[in-house]
C-alpha cells in the first residue's frame, strides 16, 4: 500500500453542500434574528409575500426551485452589502452645518409668525436633509415633496393629503381643499413644499389660499427658479398675490468653507490639506452632496490601507466618482 496516498478524511469531505444550510433554513434564521418582515424579504427577491409565505410553510404549488434561486441570490446579495458596509461609513442624515442654521432659523420663523418663505439656490446644499431634521424635531411640520407629476391642482392637494394622512377623499380639487383647511386650521404647523419649481400657477394659488384660510406657516423650497418665477419678467403680474405676501427669502449658492468643515468634521477628517481639497470639491456641481460621497469613499480606501483619511484617498476618492474630469 502506498502510504504517501493515504491520507485521514473527514467523514463530511466531500459533503459541503450539506454542511451549509439550507436556502429555507437560512431564511427562517434572518426572520428570528433580525429586524426585517417577511414582506420585505419578498419585494426585495422578486416575489410576493404569498408565495414567500407559501413556501417557507412548504405548501407551495408553483415552481419551488424558481423560488429557492431567488430567495439565493437574496441571500448571497445580502451578504456582499454586509461585507462592504463594513467598511464603507453610512451618509450622515444630517449635518448641522452654517447653512443648514440658515435654513432652519428661515423654516422656524415662518411657523411661529404663520408667515410664508421661500428658500431658493442650487442642489446639493442640504436644504431637503434639513427640511427632514427640522420637521423630526418639531411638531405639526410637514414635508410635501413635488414633482413634474404634481403639476396640476388636483395632483398637488393630493400629495398634500397624503402626507398630512388623509387619504381616500372622494370629489373633485374643492373637495380637497375644504378637508386640507379644516386639518390644518388651528395647528400652528408648518407646511413646507419642496422641490416646488414643479408647480404651476394654479397649484402655487392653492397653496396660498391653504396659508390664507388657516393661518399655517408655508416654506416654498426649491431651485432658483422658484424666487425667479415670483419676480421675473411678465409673471410677477401672475404671482402678485403670492409675491405679496412672502415674509422671509433665502438665497443659497455655493457651500461656505464653515460647511465644509462642520461635513469633514463628521468623518473625522480634521487635516488642513484634507479639508482645502473638500472645499475646492464643495464649489463644483455637486456641492455638499459630492463632498459626503468622496468622504464616504476615500474611507473605505483609508480602511483597505489601515489608515485614517488622508489626501491621497480623497483625491482617488474624487477621481473614481468622475470628479476629476469636472
Amino acid at each position: 500500500m502506498d502510504n504517501s496516498a493515504a491520507t485521514v478524511l473527514s467523514p463530511d469531505f466531500g459533503n459541503e453542500a450539506e454542511l451549509q444550510p439550507s436556502v429555507k433554513t437560512q431564511i427562517q434564521q434572518v426572520l428570528d434574528n433580525e429586524e426585517i418582515k417577511q414582506s420585505q424579504i419578498a419585494r426585495e427577491a422578486g416575489l410576493t409575500a404569498p408565495v414567500l409565505s407559501s413556501w417557507l410553510k412548504g405548501n407551495y404549488k408553483g415552481d419551488n426551485k424558481a423560488v429557492e434561486a431567488k430567495l439565493n441570490q437574496w441571500l448571497a446579495a445580502r451578504g456582499r452589502k454586509a461585507e462592504v458596509s463594513m467598511v464603507f461609513p453610512k451618509a450622515p442624515e444630517w449635518i448641522d452645518t452654517p447653512t443648514a442654521k440658515k435654513v432652519t432659523s428661515v423654516l422656524t420663523y415662518a411657523q411661529l409668525a404663520g408667515d410664508i418663505a421661500v428658500i431658493y439656490g442650487g442642489a446639493g446644499l442640504g436644504k431637503t436633509c434639513t427640511l427632514k431634521a427640522y420637521a423630526e424635531q418639531s411638531p405639526n411640520v410637514w414635508v410635501v415633496t413635488m414633482s413634474p407629476a404634481h403639476g396640476g391642482v388636483a395632483s398637488t392637494l393630493e400629495e398634500i393629503a397624503e402626507v398630512l394622512g388623509l387619504r381616500g377623499i372622494p370629489g373633485r380639487a374643492v373637495r380637497l381643499q375644504r378637508e386640507l383647511v379644516r386639518k390644518l386650521s388651528g395647528t400652528g404647523g408648518l407646511l413646507v413644499i419642496d422641490e416646488a419649481q414643479h408647480l404651476n400657477v394654479n397649484s402655487l394659488e392653492a397653496i396660498r389660499s391653504l396659508h390664507d384660510a388657516t393661518g399655517v406657516g408655508l416654506a416654498l423650497v426649491g431651485n432658483e427658479s422658484v424666487y425667479a418665477r415670483l419676480t421675473g419678467g411678465s409673471r410677477s403680474a401672475t404671482f402678485a398675490q403670492l409675491f405679496s405676501r412672502l415674509g422671509k427669502r433665502l438665497r443659497l449658492n455655493k457651500p461656505r468653507k464653515e460647511d465644509v468643515v462642520a461635513v469633514a468634521n463628521s468623518f473625522s477628517v480634521a487635516g488642513d490639506q484634507e479639508q482645502k481639497a473638500l472645499y475646492e470639491i464643495s464649489q463644483k456641481p455637486g456641492a455638499l452632496r459630492g463632498v459626503v460621497k468622496t468622504l464616504r469613499l476615500a474611507t473605505m480606501f483609508a480602511a483597505g490601507d489601515n489608515e485614517a483619511v488622508q489626501l491621497e484617498h480623497i483625491r482617488a476618492a474624487w477621481h473614481d466618482l468622475g470628479g476629476a474630469n469636472s
